[in-house]
């Protein structure tokens, strides 16, 4: 969907800064992050706790979807520290990145940070933004007939439950596409995110294959790592999909793209606490310093700028959202299925 919004001021973003500076909402949270720190580190502990004290049985099964729960929400603090959101200095950002991300999820926080940037330089924008799945992404209209078969191949087999069961196998693809990124770089850094990668794996695998027998291991694996990788989905699925796909050479403003391309979701405390803040997307994109305690209080601010300036900004209710993803996905998958190289693969 190729943007037609005229270009406004590109001071509305600095007007718009200036309020929320103006509230405090840049502040950090020291505070509330450090609360939050705790608890969450001790519920991951927890849980690793109570699959010792039930040993090897069937029961230990059932302590899985809370270790995906506790790991999620460890990625949840990992991907505020690479927004500089919980220290004052990028360094400590920097080494508490590395330790929630390399050593206690094994993901490469150097490999995650420049590839979610780019996301918030481009959300939705083709060929630009790398969260971006599907014929958009990967398919141009010059493609080959062997590609453009490919990938209609591809999105007929996952397409229509992208949302639901091949998604236990995200948390598998990112540790892929993170080992990848990580093996191409000699740096110092790519080292020191290998050591702790490693012991990520040494110590998650020891303490599972300890504890249970090989068969419930390997079953407590696919659990724990399918739960945390649908998690994982049904948190970033309604910030950007089914909104507006923003064509290469499209003239919009910073706040424009930003607010055109999100949306937020209609919020308690409960959503806010489940999905990391991540249902204020609007906000958090418009300002992703800004602490994750504040993006509520930022959101009326926002939204009233919106409207004076004539820019739609959209809230939707969680199951919506959903819904709107499954439809855009569809759609994807029809116009796919309707390009002249991909009809023609299938008389061949």
């Amino acid at each position: 969907m190729e943007s037609s919004i005229v270009a406004r001021a590109p001071s509305d973003h600095r007007i718009l800064s200036e309020q929320v500076r103006g509230e405090g909402l840049m502040d950090r949270r020291p505070w509330n992050y450090g609360i939050r720190i705790v608890l969450t580190v001790a519920s991951l502990g927890a849980g690793w706790y109570a699959l010792l004290l039930v040993g090897d049985s069937w029961a230990a099964l059932g302590i899985a979807p809370f270790l995906a729960f506790s790991s999620t929400q460890i990625l949840f603090l990992g991907h505020d520290a690479g927004h500089q959101q919980i220290f004052a200095t990028r360094r400590r950002n920097r080494v508490f990145g590395l330790l929630t991300g390399d050593l206690l999820s094994g993901l490469s926080f150097g490999w995650w940070v420049p590839k979610h940037n780019a996301h918030h330089a481009y959300p939705n924008q083709v060929g630009r933004d790398p969260d971006i799945v599907g014929p958009s992404a990967s398919v141009p209209t010059t493609a080959s007939s062997r590609s453009a078969r490919d990938a209609t191949w591809w999105l007929k087999r996952t397409g229509r439950v992208a949302l639901s069961v091949p998604l236990v196998f995200l948390e598998l693809g990112m540790h892929l596409s993170s080992g990848r990124a990580l093996a191409r770089r000699r740096d110092r850094g790519a080292a020191v995110e290998w050591l702790l990668i490693a012991s990520h794996g040494a110590l998650y695998l020891g303490a599972v294959f300890w504890v249970l027998s090989p068969l419930r291991a390997l079953l407590f694996i696919a659990v724990q790592q399918g739960m945390l990788g649908v998690y994982l989905r049904a948190s970033f699925a309604p910030n950007h999909k089914g909104m507006p796909m923003v064509q290469q050479g499209t003239t919009m403003t910073f706040i424009e793209r930003q607010v055109t391309t999100s949306r937020d979701l209609h919020a308690g405390w409960l959503t806010t606490f489940m999905l990391g803040g991540l249902n204020y997307q609007i906000e958090h994109h418009l300002f992703p310093g800004m602490p994750r305690p504040n993006l509520a209080r930022a959101q009326p601010i926002v939204q009233k700028f919106c409207a004076e300036k004539g820019l739609e900004y959209r809230v939707d209710s969680v199951v919506s959202s959903y819904r709107q993803a499954l439809q855009s996905l569809r759609r994807s998958e029809g116009e796919l299925e309707d390009t002249p190289n991909a009809s023609r693969s299938r008389h061949h």
